[in-house]
């Protein structure tokens, strides 16, 4: 890389060092600020008449429908609200297909006849906006002639206030239909399998005679990241413009010696994650964790469990503010699956569980799971569910990024299963036996130090190459990636399992109408299902190969690529299933396969053109430069009467390789011409061919790298990129 950036970038370390970092700022404390810029619970109880607050409650809590002159009366006060805090406009906040967040931006305040302004908002403007959805990924359901769409106001998560610099915004979280009410988005699909999955857990727990009146599907979604000097960045047009390296050849020392994990966080990077940790904690994400990850460069943040919906929305929001404070510290946050070949890619491990409205964790199997009858039950619906839409999961994590992690090392591989531990494993086969007698326990962990305490063993280890694993009162969905929207997954995740509970209250219902005792019926309902599908549950190695033919034998499914994977959301048994719980009709799934495989379609392109670009205006150059001066060199010794042969099996070794280098971007660049007659058949095109030249011409790039001189070389490299801090 040219010296001038790599200077650029030390001197601006060096430079936050030196003043940045002698600045005494005074530690946030969280709980004077934490929820300060949210119109929250208890800001509407302060503000709304009780009458209008309560029925704002019911809305949110039992979904009873919301009265035009409440949403009046809850508009005037959010106005107010928003006001106070500097607030001039208001945005309602919606998630398209794109997987990113969309907001249009409205004034409150409108002239008055004396010259002046007023400031207005109506219940109808809270409840309802109208963006233009021509362009806005549609899938074929809307022609870019039709372009209305409306928003609409999700009660169920609270609206905040975005401050940005002398702006204040106040954000109204809200779903995305068109003119015909078909989603847009992907909010409207989470909130109906929400209320499917409370529908059916609630239907269950009154054959245990537990009296609730709503069950909530919750998640505590961590993110994984990247950080990287903003000179360095924006040195990179493969990072600004595909998130991820396209050339770059591994550096001497990568994450072998795993010195980053859980390591020091360096000062430049802690800075940073206390302003974003202090933003995210005004506007309500309950940050819980931070830690340096296994890649260097590579960190994490995890926030506690929320509803669902909640949760999506703070994801959302927390991307957002780690993009947006990272130049502030000169960095640049990179949250694609895998911008760094040959060290460890980025996840959003998905923690999943169910609540009722009683306070009850669903999944919390107590201290004698053996005896809970209720936990082996739901523990048991989840299992079934993801063996028996393990072809959805897996489509629903799916995408060109992904498929350079899943399966490599690193993360979960692409075949879905679950891992339970030595515990409920062996707590289920019990109870497939014909009855569980027993639970094993962890007992005490003597460390062999007299003054260090004695600690409470688990009673089973974890397993990270699991994709779908149970961890203590919750299951963990290992194989979403870090740049994707929990929401599709979430709602996968939810109809899927709403789908398995409706099957075996289905049973139970009919065994005890036909006068068998519920523990009975329960017993026999595990028994049976545990046999059909415990081939899903998979304790050991997923990385190992023995697995790969393991699995094969269990029948489970193995799509190791995108084009493979995403037909699964439009098989006639999710169809059916998602049409069943009215959560996305057989329109509205097609629509996402065609946006998923364009989506990939257009990804592939967007990366083999940056790579012909790369080769030609930069790699090419500084391999024909550093092949001339070897030229001149060996010229030189010849007419000096002397015999360069090192010199010459050099300049043969960079002639070919530049020469192999040059054939392959033009065979790059041909590929990028075909044209098929469907989206699909050019989707396979994309795998088959053009990847396969993305990685031959990469292969070449980084060999030349490694030749030429770092004093010419116009790229900063992934030695300096990930370890310059």
């Amino acid at each position: 890389m040219g010296s001038d950036t790599l200077s650029a970038a030390i001197d601006h370390m060096r430079s936050w060092a030196m003043h940045e970092g002698r600045v005494m700022h005074k530690p946030t404390q969280v709980g004077d600020i934490f929820g300060s810029l949210v119109f929250n619970d208890a800001v509407q109880q302060a503000r709304l008449p009780k009458a209008v607050y309560q029925a704002l409650r019911d809305t949110v809590t039992k979904g009873t429908p919301l009265e035009m002159s409440t949403a009046d009366a809850v508009a005037s006060a959010l106005k107010d609200w928003a006001v106070e805090h500097g607030a001039s406009h208001y945005t309602h906040w919606f998630q398209p297909m794109t997987g990113i967040t969309a907001e249009k931006h409205d004034s409150f305040f409108s002239p008055t006849g004396d010259g002046g302004s007023m400031a207005e908002f109506s219940g109808k403007e809270l409840v309802r906006g109208e963006p233009d959805a021509s362009s806005f990924p549609s899938g074929g359901m809307r022609s870019t002639f039709e372009a209305r769409g409306y928003t609409a106001w999700d009660p169920t998560s609270p609206p905040w206030l975005l401050v940005n610099g002398n702006s204040a915004t106040l954000v109204i979280p809200t779903a995305f239909v068109s003119w015909t009410g078909e989603s847009l988005d992907k909010k409207t699909p989470l909130l109906r399998s929400m209320e499917a999955l409370s529908t059916q857990a609630v239907r269950a727990l009154k054959l245990f005679g537990v009296p609730a009146s709503r069950v909530t599907a919750t998640c505590g979604p961590e993110q994984e990241y990247f950080l990287i000097d903003r000179h360095f960045y924006y040195n990179r047009p493969d990072l600004i413009n595909a998130g991820r390296t396209l050339f770059g050849a591994r550096p001497p020392k990568g994450q072998e010696l795993e010195d980053q994990y859980f390591g020091a966080i360096p000062e430049r990077v802690l800075a940073y994650m206390a302003e974003v940790e202090t933003e995210l904690y005004k506007v309500g994400v309950p940050i819980k964790t931070r830690h340096n990850e296994v890649a260097p460069s590579q960190y994490e943040l995890a926030p506690i469990f929320e509803s669902m919906n909640v949760a999506t929305d703070h994801q959302m929001m927390t991307m957002e503010t780690l993009k947006r404070i990272a130049p502030k510290y000169g960095l640049a946050c990179l949250t694609h699956e895998k911008p760094f070949a040959g060290v460890n890619g980025s996840g959003k491990h998905v923690n999943w569980s169910m609540g009722d409205d009683l306070g009850n964790n669903l999944l919390n199997p107590g201290a004698t799971p053996h005896d809970n009858m209720q936990f082996l039950f739901f523990c048991t619906a989840v299992i079934r569910a993801v063996d028996t839409f393990q072809g959805l999961l897996r489509m629903s994590i799916a995408s060109a990024g992904n498929d350079h992690r899943l399966g490599a090392n690193e993360a979960p591989p692409a075949i879905l299963s679950i891992f339970l531990g030595d515990m409920l494993t062996d707590v289920l086969e019990q109870v497939e036996k014909g009855g569980a007698k027993s639970s094993k326990h962890g007992g005490v962990l003597d460390i062999g130090v007299s003054v260090l305490p004695k600690l409470p063993r688990d009673a089973g280890d974890r397993n990270r190459t699991s994709p779908f694993a149970f961890t203590g009162n919750k299951f963990e969905f290992r194989a979403v990636s870090s740049n994707q929207s929990i929401a599709f997954p979430a709602t996968c995740l939810n109809v899927a399992v709403s789908e398995s509970l409706d099957y075996m209250c289905g049973q139970l219902e009919a065994a005890v109408a036909k006068g068998e005792a519920i523990e009975d019926a329960v017993a026999s309902l595990l028994k049976t299902t545990l046999k059909k599908h415990k081939r899903i549950i998979f304790n050991g190695n997923g990385y190992s190969q023995e697995w790969q033919k393991e699995a094969a034998k269990r029948g489970l499914l193995n799509h190791k690529n995108t084009v493979d994977a995403l037909p699964e959301i439009v098989t006639p048994l999710v169809v059916k299933t998602f049409e069943k719980f009215k959560v996305l009709n057989e329109r509205e799934l097609h629509a996402r396969y065609e946006v998923n495989v364009e989506t990939y379609n257009k990804t592939i392109n967007v990366e083999a053109q940056l790579m012909v670009l790369m080769a030609n205006r930069y790699i090419l150059p500084a391999a024909f430069e550093y092949q001339r001066a070897v030229a001149a060199s060996v010229t030189a010794v010849k007419q000096a009467g002397g015999t360069s042969r090192e010199g010459k099996k050099t300049l043969a070794k960079i002639v070919k390789l530049v020469d192999a280098f040059r054939v392959q971007t033009d065979v790059l660049a041909a590929a990028l011409d075909h044209n098929a007659p469907s989206v699909e058949k050019h989707a396979k095109f994309m795998r088959d061919k053009v990847v396969p030249a993305m990685v031959k011409l990469r292969e070449l790039g980084d060999q030349i790298e490694l030749l030429a001189p770092h004093t010419t070389w116009p790229l900063p490299t992934y030695r300096e990129m990930l370890f310059i801090k």
